[in-house]
Protein backbone atom coordinates (compact mmCIF):
# COMPACT_ATOMS: atom_id res chain seq x y z
CA UNK A 1 0.00 0.00 0.00
CA UNK A 2 1.28 3.45 -0.92
CA UNK A 3 0.73 5.93 1.90
CA UNK A 4 2.04 9.23 0.62
CA UNK A 5 5.60 10.15 -0.27
CA UNK A 6 8.07 8.85 2.31
CA UNK A 7 10.99 9.10 -0.10
CA UNK A 8 13.66 11.35 1.45
CA UNK A 9 16.01 11.39 -1.55
CA UNK A 10 16.78 14.89 -2.78
CA UNK A 11 14.91 16.44 -5.68
CA UNK A 12 16.30 18.49 -8.51
CA UNK A 13 14.89 21.96 -9.07
CA UNK A 14 12.50 20.30 -11.55
CA UNK A 15 11.07 18.12 -8.78
CA UNK A 16 12.55 14.83 -10.01
CA UNK A 17 13.76 12.31 -7.45
CA UNK A 18 17.43 11.49 -8.02
CA UNK A 19 18.82 7.99 -7.70
CA UNK A 20 15.64 6.01 -8.44
CA UNK A 21 13.37 5.39 -11.43
CA UNK A 22 10.17 7.39 -11.80
CA UNK A 23 7.01 5.84 -10.43
CA UNK A 24 3.72 6.32 -12.22
CA UNK A 25 0.91 4.55 -14.00
CA UNK A 26 2.90 4.20 -17.21
CA UNK A 27 6.17 3.07 -15.70
CA UNK A 28 5.52 1.32 -12.40
CA UNK A 29 6.41 -2.36 -12.19
CA UNK A 30 4.10 -4.26 -9.82
CA UNK A 31 5.57 -5.94 -6.77
CA UNK A 32 4.36 -9.20 -5.31
CA UNK A 33 2.28 -8.58 -2.23
CA UNK A 34 4.31 -8.71 0.96
CA UNK A 35 7.66 -9.15 -0.81
CA UNK A 36 10.30 -7.10 -2.54
CA UNK A 37 10.31 -9.34 -5.59
CA UNK A 38 9.23 -7.76 -8.84
CA UNK A 39 6.54 -9.65 -10.70
CA UNK A 40 7.12 -10.46 -14.33
CA UNK A 41 4.91 -8.30 -16.49
CA UNK A 42 2.80 -10.56 -18.69
CA UNK A 43 0.73 -8.02 -20.63
CA UNK A 44 2.22 -6.39 -23.75
CA UNK A 45 3.64 -2.91 -23.21
CA UNK A 46 2.15 -0.49 -25.70
CA UNK A 47 4.92 2.05 -25.59
CA UNK A 48 5.22 3.07 -29.21
CA UNK A 49 2.85 6.03 -29.09
CA UNK A 50 5.47 8.17 -27.33
CA UNK A 51 7.93 8.05 -30.26
CA UNK A 52 9.16 11.55 -31.05
CA UNK A 53 8.54 13.06 -34.48
CA UNK A 54 11.38 12.26 -36.84
CA UNK A 55 12.04 15.85 -37.84
CA UNK A 56 12.56 16.98 -34.24
CA UNK A 57 14.77 13.98 -33.52
CA UNK A 58 16.94 14.57 -36.56
CA UNK A 59 17.31 18.28 -35.79
CA UNK A 60 18.30 17.70 -32.17
CA UNK A 61 20.81 15.01 -33.07
CA UNK A 62 22.43 16.93 -35.90
CA UNK A 63 22.79 20.07 -33.80
CA UNK A 64 24.61 18.07 -31.13
CA UNK A 65 26.81 15.82 -33.29
CA UNK A 66 29.43 16.34 -35.98
CA UNK A 67 28.04 16.39 -39.50
CA UNK A 68 29.63 13.02 -40.27
CA UNK A 69 27.54 11.39 -37.53
CA UNK A 70 24.27 12.68 -39.02
CA UNK A 71 24.43 10.81 -42.30
CA UNK A 72 21.65 8.35 -43.03
CA UNK A 73 22.44 4.70 -42.47
CA UNK A 74 22.80 2.84 -45.75
CA UNK A 75 19.53 1.31 -46.89
CA UNK A 76 18.39 -1.06 -49.60
CA UNK A 77 15.06 0.19 -50.96
CA UNK A 78 14.09 -3.40 -51.69
CA UNK A 79 13.97 -4.00 -47.96
CA UNK A 80 10.96 -1.71 -47.62
CA UNK A 81 10.11 -0.26 -44.24
CA UNK A 82 12.45 -2.37 -42.09
CA UNK A 83 16.23 -2.28 -41.71
CA UNK A 84 18.42 -4.36 -39.42
CA UNK A 85 21.72 -2.76 -38.35
CA UNK A 86 24.40 -4.69 -36.50
CA UNK A 87 25.69 -2.03 -34.14
CA UNK A 88 27.95 -4.45 -32.26
CA UNK A 89 28.85 -7.97 -33.35
CA UNK A 90 31.42 -8.82 -30.69
CA UNK A 91 31.91 -10.96 -27.61
CA UNK A 92 33.38 -10.26 -24.15
CA UNK A 93 36.79 -10.18 -25.88
CA UNK A 94 37.82 -6.51 -26.39
CA UNK A 95 38.26 -6.60 -30.17
CA UNK A 96 38.63 -2.98 -31.37
CA UNK A 97 36.73 -3.58 -34.61
CA UNK A 98 33.82 -5.36 -32.88
CA UNK A 99 31.82 -3.58 -30.21
CA UNK A 100 29.60 -5.38 -27.72
CA UNK A 101 26.40 -7.12 -28.81
CA UNK A 102 23.76 -4.66 -29.97
CA UNK A 103 21.32 -4.71 -32.88
CA UNK A 104 19.06 -1.94 -34.15
CA UNK A 105 15.82 -2.89 -35.86
CA UNK A 106 14.58 0.25 -37.58
CA UNK A 107 11.01 0.47 -38.86
CA UNK A 108 9.91 3.74 -40.48
CA UNK A 109 12.85 5.44 -38.71
CA UNK A 110 11.70 4.23 -35.28
CA UNK A 111 14.51 2.39 -33.52
CA UNK A 112 14.19 -0.82 -31.49
CA UNK A 113 17.45 -1.89 -29.86
CA UNK A 114 18.24 -5.46 -28.86
CA UNK A 115 21.00 -5.63 -26.25
CA UNK A 116 23.22 -2.75 -25.21
CA UNK A 117 26.81 -3.92 -25.21
CA UNK A 118 29.83 -1.62 -24.85
CA UNK A 119 29.94 1.04 -27.56
CA UNK A 120 26.24 0.90 -28.43
CA UNK A 121 25.73 4.67 -28.50
CA UNK A 122 28.80 5.47 -30.58
CA UNK A 123 27.96 2.73 -33.04
CA UNK A 124 24.41 4.12 -33.25
CA UNK A 125 25.87 7.54 -34.07
CA UNK A 126 28.12 5.98 -36.72
CA UNK A 127 25.04 4.33 -38.24
CA UNK A 128 23.31 7.70 -38.49
CA UNK A 129 20.65 6.97 -35.86
CA UNK A 130 19.41 10.15 -34.14
CA UNK A 131 20.20 10.22 -30.44
CA UNK A 132 16.63 11.15 -29.38
CA UNK A 133 15.36 8.06 -31.22
CA UNK A 134 17.29 5.75 -28.86
CA UNK A 135 14.53 5.39 -26.28
CA UNK A 136 13.65 1.67 -26.17
CA UNK A 137 15.80 -1.42 -25.70
CA UNK A 138 15.11 -5.13 -25.37
CA UNK A 139 17.63 -7.02 -23.24
CA UNK A 140 18.18 -10.74 -23.83
CA UNK A 141 19.93 -11.43 -20.52
CA UNK A 142 22.02 -9.59 -17.97
CA UNK A 143 25.55 -10.75 -18.85
CA UNK A 144 27.90 -7.76 -18.75
CA UNK A 145 28.86 -7.88 -22.43
CA UNK A 146 25.17 -7.43 -23.33
CA UNK A 147 24.42 -4.65 -20.82
CA UNK A 148 27.62 -2.67 -20.15
CA UNK A 149 26.44 0.09 -22.51
CA UNK A 150 23.20 0.70 -20.61
CA UNK A 151 24.48 3.68 -18.63
CA UNK A 152 25.71 5.27 -21.85
CA UNK A 153 22.37 4.63 -23.54
CA UNK A 154 20.51 6.11 -20.58
CA UNK A 155 22.54 9.31 -20.26
CA UNK A 156 24.27 10.27 -23.52
CA UNK A 157 21.15 10.55 -25.71
CA UNK A 158 19.53 12.58 -22.93
CA UNK A 159 22.47 14.99 -22.88
CA UNK A 160 22.09 15.25 -26.66
CA UNK A 161 18.40 16.07 -26.59
CA UNK A 162 16.30 12.99 -25.85
CA UNK A 163 13.36 14.00 -23.67
CA UNK A 164 11.53 10.66 -23.62
CA UNK A 165 12.48 8.26 -20.81
CA UNK A 166 14.41 5.13 -21.77
CA UNK A 167 12.17 2.05 -21.76
CA UNK A 168 14.05 -1.19 -21.06
CA UNK A 169 12.21 -4.46 -21.68
CA UNK A 170 14.02 -7.48 -20.28
CA UNK A 171 14.17 -10.39 -17.88
CA UNK A 172 13.78 -10.22 -14.10
CA UNK A 173 16.68 -8.23 -12.70
CA UNK A 174 16.40 -5.48 -15.31
CA UNK A 175 14.65 -3.14 -12.87
CA UNK A 176 17.32 -3.56 -10.18
CA UNK A 177 20.04 -2.90 -12.73
CA UNK A 178 18.29 0.28 -13.83
CA UNK A 179 17.77 1.46 -10.27
CA UNK A 180 21.42 0.96 -9.39
CA UNK A 181 22.60 2.80 -12.50
CA UNK A 182 20.36 5.76 -11.74
CA UNK A 183 21.63 5.82 -8.17
CA UNK A 184 25.23 5.68 -9.39
CA UNK A 185 24.72 8.69 -11.67
CA UNK A 186 22.44 10.71 -9.39
CA UNK A 187 25.05 13.41 -8.86
CA UNK A 188 25.70 13.71 -12.60
CA UNK A 189 21.96 14.12 -13.19
CA UNK A 190 21.65 16.68 -10.39
CA UNK A 191 24.50 18.81 -11.74
CA UNK A 192 23.05 18.76 -15.24
CA UNK A 193 19.54 19.62 -14.05
CA UNK A 194 20.44 22.21 -11.40
CA UNK A 195 23.56 23.71 -12.99
CA UNK A 196 23.98 25.90 -16.04
CA UNK A 197 23.39 23.13 -18.58
CA UNK A 198 20.01 23.52 -20.35
CA UNK A 199 19.01 19.90 -19.75
CA UNK A 200 15.46 18.62 -20.00
CA UNK A 201 14.02 17.04 -16.81
CA UNK A 202 12.74 13.74 -18.22
CA UNK A 203 15.17 12.13 -20.65
CA UNK A 204 17.41 10.71 -17.90
CA UNK A 205 14.65 8.49 -16.53
CA UNK A 206 14.65 4.71 -17.01
CA UNK A 207 11.45 2.67 -17.04
CA UNK A 208 12.10 -1.06 -16.64
CA UNK A 209 9.54 -3.61 -17.80
CA UNK A 210 10.36 -7.10 -16.58
CA UNK A 211 8.73 -9.67 -18.84
CA UNK A 212 8.32 -13.39 -19.32
CA UNK A 213 8.00 -15.46 -22.50
CA UNK A 214 5.24 -14.45 -24.88
CA UNK A 215 4.19 -11.18 -26.46
CA UNK A 216 6.01 -8.41 -24.63
CA UNK A 217 5.56 -5.35 -26.85
CA UNK A 218 3.24 -4.07 -29.54
CA UNK A 219 2.81 -0.80 -31.34
CA UNK A 220 1.61 0.24 -34.81
CA UNK A 221 4.88 -0.96 -36.38
CA UNK A 222 6.03 -4.09 -34.57
CA UNK A 223 4.94 -7.00 -32.47
CA UNK A 224 7.66 -8.51 -30.28
CA UNK A 225 7.63 -11.94 -28.69
CA UNK A 226 10.17 -13.13 -26.14
CA UNK A 227 11.11 -16.81 -26.04
CA UNK A 228 13.19 -18.60 -23.42
CA UNK A 229 16.67 -19.75 -24.44
CA UNK A 230 19.07 -22.12 -22.74
CA UNK A 231 22.10 -20.09 -21.70
CA UNK A 232 23.88 -22.17 -19.11
CA UNK A 233 23.28 -21.08 -15.53
CA UNK A 234 21.00 -18.15 -16.38
CA UNK A 235 17.50 -18.71 -15.05
CA UNK A 236 16.09 -16.01 -17.31
CA UNK A 237 17.55 -15.57 -20.80
CA UNK A 238 15.52 -14.68 -23.89
CA UNK A 239 15.58 -14.32 -27.62
CA UNK A 240 13.21 -11.95 -29.41
CA UNK A 241 11.11 -12.34 -32.54
CA UNK A 242 10.12 -9.07 -34.25
CA UNK A 243 7.25 -9.04 -36.72
CA UNK A 244 7.13 -5.82 -38.74
CA UNK A 245 4.88 -4.89 -41.68
CA UNK A 246 7.31 -6.43 -44.16
CA UNK A 247 9.79 -8.68 -42.33
CA UNK A 248 10.34 -11.13 -39.48
CA UNK A 249 13.62 -10.76 -37.57
CA UNK A 250 14.78 -13.11 -34.85
CA UNK A 251 17.62 -12.26 -32.47
CA UNK A 252 18.39 -15.48 -30.63
CA UNK A 253 20.59 -13.99 -27.91
CA UNK A 254 23.23 -16.19 -26.28
CA UNK A 255 22.03 -19.77 -26.28
CA UNK A 256 22.56 -23.44 -26.80
CA UNK A 257 20.48 -24.97 -29.60
CA UNK A 258 16.91 -25.64 -28.48
CA UNK A 259 13.41 -26.28 -29.77
CA UNK A 260 12.41 -22.80 -28.62
CA UNK A 261 15.00 -21.16 -30.86
CA UNK A 262 14.03 -23.43 -33.74
CA UNK A 263 10.35 -22.62 -33.36
CA UNK A 264 10.91 -18.88 -33.23
CA UNK A 265 13.33 -18.91 -36.17
CA UNK A 266 11.24 -20.95 -38.62
CA UNK A 267 10.66 -18.94 -41.76
CA UNK A 268 12.26 -15.74 -40.40
CA UNK A 269 13.63 -13.32 -42.97
CA UNK A 270 16.70 -12.72 -40.81
CA UNK A 271 18.04 -14.93 -38.02
CA UNK A 272 20.83 -13.36 -35.95
CA UNK A 273 22.60 -16.08 -33.99
CA UNK A 274 25.77 -16.59 -31.96
CA UNK A 275 28.24 -19.40 -32.61
CA UNK A 276 31.48 -20.99 -31.41
CA UNK A 277 33.82 -23.00 -33.63
CA UNK A 278 33.71 -26.70 -32.71
CA UNK A 279 37.26 -27.40 -33.93
CA UNK A 280 38.68 -24.60 -31.83
CA UNK A 281 36.60 -25.51 -28.81
CA UNK A 282 37.93 -29.07 -28.93
CA UNK A 283 41.41 -27.68 -28.24
CA UNK A 284 40.36 -25.89 -25.06
CA UNK A 285 40.69 -27.27 -21.53
CA UNK A 286 37.92 -29.56 -20.29
CA UNK A 287 36.64 -26.81 -17.98
CA UNK A 288 36.25 -24.32 -20.82
CA UNK A 289 34.71 -26.92 -23.08
CA UNK A 290 32.09 -27.74 -20.45
CA UNK A 291 31.34 -24.05 -19.97
CA UNK A 292 30.94 -23.19 -23.64
CA UNK A 293 28.89 -26.28 -24.46
CA UNK A 294 26.44 -25.33 -21.72
CA UNK A 295 26.18 -21.68 -22.79
CA UNK A 296 26.71 -21.53 -26.56
CA UNK A 297 26.01 -23.14 -29.95
CA UNK A 298 28.76 -24.83 -31.97
CA UNK A 299 29.14 -24.51 -35.73
CA UNK A 300 27.70 -27.95 -36.56
CA UNK A 301 24.82 -27.40 -34.11
CA UNK A 302 23.96 -24.05 -35.70
CA UNK A 303 24.11 -25.55 -39.18
CA UNK A 304 21.67 -28.29 -38.19
CA UNK A 305 19.30 -25.78 -36.54
CA UNK A 306 19.39 -23.38 -39.49
CA UNK A 307 18.79 -26.21 -41.97
CA UNK A 308 15.52 -26.95 -40.15
CA UNK A 309 14.49 -23.34 -39.54
CA UNK A 310 15.34 -22.22 -43.09
CA UNK A 311 15.67 -18.47 -42.47
CA UNK A 312 16.01 -16.17 -45.45
CA UNK A 313 19.39 -15.05 -44.12
CA UNK A 314 21.54 -16.38 -41.28
CA UNK A 315 23.68 -13.62 -39.75
CA UNK A 316 26.42 -14.57 -37.34
CA UNK A 317 27.33 -12.33 -34.42
CA UNK A 318 29.01 -12.97 -31.06
CA UNK A 319 31.38 -15.27 -33.00
CA UNK A 320 33.92 -17.21 -30.92
CA UNK A 321 36.51 -18.59 -33.32
CA UNK A 322 38.65 -20.07 -30.53
CA UNK A 323 41.64 -20.37 -32.84
CA UNK A 324 39.68 -21.34 -35.96
CA UNK A 325 39.55 -19.39 -39.19
CA UNK A 326 36.29 -18.05 -40.56
CA UNK A 327 36.57 -20.57 -43.41
CA UNK A 328 36.75 -23.44 -40.93
CA UNK A 329 33.69 -22.18 -39.07
CA UNK A 330 31.81 -21.59 -42.31
CA UNK A 331 32.53 -25.21 -43.33
CA UNK A 332 31.13 -26.46 -40.01
CA UNK A 333 27.88 -24.56 -40.54
CA UNK A 334 27.41 -25.22 -44.24
CA UNK A 335 27.90 -28.95 -43.89
CA UNK A 336 24.16 -28.99 -43.11
CA UNK A 337 22.91 -25.49 -43.95
CA UNK A 338 22.79 -24.42 -47.60
CA UNK A 339 21.10 -21.04 -47.22
CA UNK A 340 22.56 -17.54 -47.20
CA UNK A 341 25.20 -17.13 -44.50
CA UNK A 342 26.77 -13.84 -43.42
CA UNK A 343 29.60 -13.28 -40.95
CA UNK A 344 28.25 -10.15 -39.31
CA UNK A 345 30.40 -7.05 -38.96
CA UNK A 346 29.70 -3.88 -37.01
CA UNK A 347 27.50 -1.41 -38.93
CA UNK A 348 26.34 -3.88 -41.57
CA UNK A 349 22.77 -3.28 -42.73
CA UNK A 350 20.36 -6.04 -43.76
Amino acid sequence: MVCGDNDRRPRSRHGARLGAPPVGAASAIPRAAGTGTRERTQEPHRLGSSAQPLARALLAACLALPLSACRAAPSDPAQGRTRVILLGSGTPNPEPERHGPATAIVVDDVVYLVDVGPGVVRRAAAAGLPMPALNRAFVTHLHSDHTAGLADLLLTPWVLGRSAPLDVIGPPGSAAMGEHLQAAYAEDVRIRLDGLEPANPTGWELRAHEVGPGEVYRDERVTVEAFTVDHGSWEHAYGYRFETPDRVIVVAGDTRPSDAVLGAARGADVLIHEVICEAGLAERTPEWQAYHRAFHTTGPQLGALAAKARPGKLVLHHVLLSGCTEDQLRAEITDAYRGELVFGRDLQVF
